[in-house]
């Protein structure tokens, strides 16, 4: 398959299965927001290391918030319900909590509650109080700037991480000039984060290593600077590879946004140096969720 000069690999995403969670931050106004909406979302880009993988979903006006003012919404996604817990409770309670005039709420809704506020009152010694309203549980927690309103649960979902595909380009510019329009097109999907700095990641890597303690390291075929000494993937004239990892909330989240990111890449075309597009897949070993290039793209 070739779009626009660009060849279009035979090749399918390798994804896995997680738990995941939404919730929504406002406050004063979205500067403050997004102040703690970033740094809750901070060290969250891979579970390899982080044990979590979190984005801002988008920013959300004042008419789509339960209290009337400006915020963000947040996708946080694990590998386990108990790690998801953990690490709900640890960012809410260091990044949203302590963030002038923050509030916190659920934003998804589904059989299994995951604590928020039910952890998070706690920290009101005693002179929290909670309310009931239209069937929902908020706390009250007095804090120095007046007090922090967080509501008790949020929900829990089945979800999708490792959605991928790989940027393969003449040149470092011209590879992160297509990551940045796939990037700009992608974040308008809904339901979907690209957790690593910017969306991108230069560091792709392969299930399992020569070391016994790593579980993954440098996905050596793609590679450019040892391409003589592996086996490499690299066709003549890339010089550059980057890849773009998608979590999302339904295997269609994921597809879209695969779809959505590739074309734009495309958009741009061989005349700006982007040879090819390929995925990252594992054979068998990282998960269940399989997506095929040329399907998407079809």
């Amino acid at each position: 398959m070739i779009i626009n000069g660009v060849t279009i690999d035979d090749a399918f995403a390798e994804a896995f299965g997680m738990k995941a969670t939404r919730v929504i931050i406002t406050a004063h106004n979205l500067k403050w927001a997004y102040h703690s909406a970033i740094a809750m979302t901070g060290f969250a880009t891979s579970v390899i290391g982080c044990d979590c993988e979190a984005g801002i979903e988008r920013k959300l006006d004042p008419e789509e918030t339960p209290d009337g003012r400006p915020g963000a919404s947040v996708l946080l996604f694990c590998v386990s319900a108990s790690k998801l817990t953990k690490q709900l409770e640890k960012r809410a309670s260091q990044c949203v909590l302590t963030s002038p005039s923050s509030a916190l709420y659920a934003g998804i809704e589904s059989d299994e509650p995951l604590p928020l506020g039910k952890f998070l009152r706690y920290f009101g010694d005693g002179y929290q109080s909670s309310k009931m309203i239209d069937g929902r549980r908020f706390w009250r927690i007095p804090v120095m700037d007046g007090e922090f309103l967080c509501e008790a649960t949020t929900g829990m979902v089945k979800a999708i991480g490792g959605g991928n595909f790989l940027i393969l380009a003449e040149s470092l510019g011209q590879a992160l000039t297509a990551c940045e329009a796939a990037i700009e097109a992608m974040r308008k999907i809904p339901n979907v984060i690209m957790p690593f700095p910017g969306g991108v990641v230069r560091s792709g890597s392969k299930v399992g290593s020569k070391y016994k303690s790593l579980p993954a390291s440098t996905n050596d075929a793609f590679c450019p600077t040892i391409r003589g000494l592996t086996h490499s993937e690299i066709s003549p004239g890339v010089e550059s590879i980057l890849e773009i990892v998608i979590d999302g909330l339904t295997e269609n989240d994921v597809r879209t946004a695969m779809r959505v990111g590739i074309m734009a890449v495309c958009k741009l075309g061989s005349a700006n140096g982007i040879k090819r597009i390929s995925a990252g897949d594992y054979g068998g070993k990282l998960g269940q969720h399989d997506f095929y290039l040329h399907e998407i793209l079809s």
